[in-house]
């Protein structure tokens, strides 16, 4: 059952236990097995791939059945219903309306000085989009991931997903990877696959940037080949914290709720209210949805482990406990949303009002839905455009304008004891 804590005292340690649920003792030992895979993907390209892919996954396939033909993608146009073809579309189409708004532009500066300055931003050349496959399938993350990279005129960008049960890859996630525009997609996952897009291998081509979330040993990988290519996030298990006064509504909120607690068993699921009345009904209705849950084993390990229902003075401290905790999903469904927003500094994403539940968010409202976890939107933002991009500074110096700072220059130069530093400067200005 969904606990409700009253006494403050035990309310931070809760929270941060919560946020730490990451911290498996384990880790080191799961970190091991990824230098390993990594080394050996390093080493020997596909067939190491090849062998992990049947140790992991019971996968027997053969280097030249790692890319998935046209015929299979034309394939699974036909596997799909109308319906979900039509919804894919229209996430397409909100998902790359918000993003085009995205884009950095790149800006030169004409100084009254003789001085130059800009900055100009380019795409990667080749990035990699890593969609899980475990435990379902998941379209809307190929969309998340692949629209911003097309967005950001990335020209080639290449996928990797998992199977199970067979060699086939999701039909869905077929469709919304051609619908956003990929085409180059290769039937493996885990830390093999992350290897190899930040390797490359003899089928499976190196790139430069790594997105999309995994379980803890595709996040292990990501992490470990951080430097050779650029990731997204070191993403965590699905988390939301919902703000909620005595106008909520206590069966939306517990819907909320399980719309992360079904997740994953990790997921956390957390309401902070002002209304110790509607704490109680939230807490029955969680019950009553769980009833003929298809997730219900999952989802109640969720709820136990990482579920919490605290009750708080006010909404300001609702909000204080919010930016400690810097959830990924933040809800606020109180009377008025926006001028508690003004008292939030860390979310990945936040949703105003009752009309406005975290699925929207998932699926097609715009705004990315991979977003930092685990506290880590202290310091860090939702995917993006920017995510593919990289900015080059600018400067150009007239003579003139050489002359004027170089004395500055020689004198900084000098200090540091970089007398090159220094001449590079004066034979310019000396002759």
């Amino acid at each position: 059952m969904l606990r409700i804590i009253t006494q403050q005292a035990d309310v931070r340690s809760e929270l941060q236990r919560i946020c730490d649920r990451t911290q498996d003792e384990q880790v080191l030992h799961k970190e091991a097995t990824v230098r390993e895979v990594l080394q050996a993907v390093k080493r020997q390209g596909d067939k190491a791939v090849l062998h992990y892919t049947a140790e992991f996954d019971h996968q027997i396939l053969k280097a030249e059945e790692l890319k998935v033909t046209g015929s299979e993608l034309d394939a699974a146009y036909q596997q799909v219903s109308k319906d979900l073809l039509q919804a894919i579309r229209l996430a397409c189409q909100k998902i790359e309306a918000f993003h085009s708004q995205r884009v950095p532009k790149s800006w030169v500066q004409f100084g009254d000085d003789e001085v130059v300055l800009g900055k100009r931003y380019t795409p990667v050349d080749r990035a990699g989009l890593y969609i899980p496959g475990g435990r379902a399938c998941y379209p809307s993350t190929v969309l998340m991931n692949a629209i911003p990279a097309k967005v950001a005129g990335v020209p080639r960008v290449v996928m990797v997903t998992p199977v199970r049960g067979g060699k086939m890859v999701n039909p869905a996630v077929l469709v919304a990877a051609q619908e956003a525009g990929i085409q180059e997609i290769y039937r493996v996952g885990g830390a093999q696959a992350i290897a190899a897009l930040a390797y490359g291998t003899e089928t499976i081509p190196k790139v430069n940037v790594i997105t999309g979330p995994g379980n803890i040993y595709v996040t292990l990988a990501k992490k470990l080949v951080y430097g050779t290519v650029g990731i997204d996030s070191l993403a965590g298990p699905s988390e939301v914290l919902v703000i909620a006064d005595e106008t909520a509504n206590p069966a939306y909120v517990a819907a909320d709720l399980l719309a992360q607690a079904e997740h994953d068993p990790m997921a956390a699921a957390i309401l902070l209210t002002t209304d110790a009345g509607l704490a109680k009904k939230v807490q029955m209705a969680v019950e009553r949805q769980l009833v003929d849950h298809p997730r219900r084993i999952d989802t109640e390990k969720a709820i136990a482990h990482y579920g919490l229902i605290v009750v708080v003075e006010s909404l300001a401290a609702a909000a204080e406990l919010s930016n400690e905790f810097a959830p990924e999903h933040l809800e606020l469904e109180v009377a008025d949303p926006w001028a508690l927003m003004n008292q939030i500094r860390h979310a990945g994403a936040i949703f105003l009002g009752s009309s406005t539940p975290e699925a929207v968010g998932d699926y097609l409202a715009g705004p990315n839905h991979t977003l930092p976890t685990s506290g880590a939107a202290r310091y860090a933002s939702a995917l993006g455009v920017e995510t593919f991009l990289k900015h080059s500074s600018i400067i150009q110096y007239s003579q003139t304008a050489l002359e004027k700072v170089a004395s500055a220059i020689d004198i900084l130069a000098t200090t540091e004891g970089l007398p090159s530093h220094a001449d590079s400067v004066k034979l310019r200005v000396e002759d």
